[in-house]
């Protein structure tokens, strides 16, 4: 793994971090969930739904691959970062519509609740990412640059720290920071994250990104679950995550 093309562009490409057939009996599973028939387009109603995983193996096994656990120490350090027992979170899938999907704006995640908890638009992010060292994409089908692959301001995440840095602790909310980094990010270049079922994509929590309509013909299904630190980070801390968050500070 390339660590400084991380620190610099905010991501790295992992083809193959899980078996692709565990990929495709885990698409199996949320086809059966949606309710919708991967054989019958009028079934296709909305361009993207979003379904839970409930844990089960093919879950549990993309989660604990070894080349995944692996990387993340590299780029959070051993014994950094919180084991997930299955990938977690919402799985959305696109399917091909005419309409746009309603969450394409440019953002990055929020990591830590603010005044409602239950209320995901208050959560917070601050300049130590609390509460999120990584952010990670699953694919759990082929994705191409037609098929709604997620939008990647390259080294974006540089940007951020100079935007929270006056937040102190308390960070800023989901929309504030949103809006911000949309802004101060417009010149970035843009990369698609493509790949094939079982490639997974390795983000820093302050990377900006969004989604996008799907124009192809095969249904996406991606999950992104953010990857829990076990110690808090810190501007000062030792990892690659780190390193990018102090360097975004210098101007580097």
């Amino acid at each position: 793994m390339d660590i400084e093309s991380f620190i610099r562009t905010g991501f790295v490409h992992l083809p193959e971090a899980f078996p692709r057939a565990v990929a495709d009996e885990a698409r199996a599973l949320l086809w059966q969930a949606s309710g919708c028939d991967p054989d019958d387009r009028t079934t296709w109603t909305r361009p993207v739904i979003r379904l839970v995983d409930e844990g089960q193996q093919p879950f549990r096994e993309a989660a604990q691959s070894p080349r995944l656990l692996e990387a993340y120490d590299l780029l959070v350090g051993e014994g950094r970062w919180v084991p997930r027992r299955t990938v977690g979170g919402s799985v959305a899938v696109r399917f091909p519509s005419d309409d746009a999907p309603g969450d394409d704006g440019w953002h990055i995640e929020s990591s830590f609740p603010g005044p409602d908890p239950s209320d995901y638009m208050t959560y917070r992010v601050n300049l130590n990412s609390r509460g999120r060292a990584l952010l990670v994409l699953f694919l759990f089908s082929d994705v191409s640059e037609h098929d709604a692959p997620t939008r990647i301001r390259v080294g974006s995440h540089m940007d951020v720290p100079p935007l929270l840095e006056p937040a102190g602790e308390d960070g800023l909310a989901f929309m504030e920071i949103a809006q911000k980094a949309a802004a101060a990010t417009e010149y970035r270049e843009v990369a698609l994250a493509t790949g094939r079922a079982g490639d997974v994509y390795l983000c820093h929590p302050f990377l900006v990104h969004a989604a996008q309509r799907h124009s192809g013909d095969t249904v996406k299904f991606m999950a992104q679950p953010g990857l829990e630190p076990a110690v808090p980070l810190s501007v000062d801390g030792p990892s690659p995550v780190e390193q990018a968050i102090r360097r975004g500070l210098a101007g580097l």
